[in-house]
Order: structure tokens, then C-alpha cells, then sequence
């Protein structure tokens, strides 16, 4: 096949087709370039989790500010509406781990003693299982639910009836 005239001067003029192709050097900048936008995106979300978690343990540290009445309507409600799905128990809380004197260390181990770890609104929530529901028969379960990268984490609160 015979070149066009076109094909055949710009073959003829040096650099004029290797302006299409970056250099290596070039490449590797871009990517590098790419690499840290990506890294900064990363550090950025990992910041805001960390506010976030920072602000939820904050809030979960501190007294839920309910009366005991209304802390009880709360249980019922949560209650009734299990039973009427047809439950026999029900999760009625997850927390962060840290929110135990030792991590949930003691939960993870069934220790005698473990809610003594507990600190903030899980503490709360057990009392509120002591005092009122207990004495009717309800069964609470505090135990590690998750474990990322193979350590115990998060730490869910379970009610029962049966």
C-alpha cells in the first residue's frame, strides 16, 4: 500500500507523530500524581470517620437524660413490637467497645463481673434490665458481635423472653 502524501511527511518530520505518546517519565508522574489524590481522598474519609466515632462515643458516654418511666415505655415498645414479629429476642443496642472499662474484654470472656466494665448508656441499659426487667424474666446478653481484623469490636445488647 502506497502512503498518503500526509502519512508520508509526517514520518518524514521527526517528533511530530511522538507527540502522541507521553514519555515514561511523564506516565509515572501522572500516576504518582493519581496515587497521592487517592491517598489524601483516603486520610480525609478516615478523619471524618474518626470525628464521627470521636462525636458517637461522646454521646453514647454520657447519660441518656430519660427518666426511668420514660426509659421503660421504651423498653415496652421495643418489646411489643418484637413480639408482634414473632421474636423471642432482640438486639436492642450495638456500641463501640471502647465504651468498656477493658475494650469488652471481659464480655468477650464471660467473666464474672463484666458489667462492671461498662460505662455511659450500655452501663444505663443494664441497670434498667436489673431493676425492671429482670425481676420479670427477661433474660440480656451482652456480647462481642464482630471481630475486625481479628480482634473484638463492636459489642451488641440482646433481650430475651424465652
Amino acid at each position: 500500500m502506497v502512503k498518503s502524501a500526509a502519512a508520508r511527511a509526517e514520518s518524514a518530520v521527526p517528533g511530530a507523530s511522538d507527540d502522541i505518546l507521553p514519555s515514561a517519565n511523564d506516565v509515572m508522574r501522572q500516576v504518582a500524581e493519581i496515587e497521592a489524590k487517592k491517598a489524601a481522598d483516603y486520610l480525609r474519609k478516615k478523619k471524618v470517620e474518626e470525628t464521627e466515632k470521636k462525636a458517637l462515643l461522646d454521646q453514647l458516654s454520657k447519660p441518656s437524660g430519660l427518666s426511668e418511666e420514660e426509659k421503660k415505655k421504651r423498653a415496652a415498645a421495643v418489646i411489643n413490637r418484637a413480639v408482634k414479629n414473632g421474636l423471642t429476642e432482640v438486639q436492642v443496642h450495638r456500641f463501640p467497645k471502647e465504651l468498656c472499662t477493658d475494650f469488652g474484654r471481659a464480655i468477650n470472656q464471660q467473666e464474672p463481673g463484666w458489667e462492671k466494665t461498662l460505662t455511659g448508656l450500655p452501663r444505663e441499659m443494664y441497670q434498667l434490665w436489673y431493676d425492671h426487667l429482670r425481676p420479670r424474666g427477661y433474660k440480656l446478653r451482652y456480647q462481642v458481635v464482630d471481630f475486625p481484623g481479628g480482634v473484638p469490636g463492636d459489642i451488641g445488647i440482646t433481650l430475651s423472653w424465652t
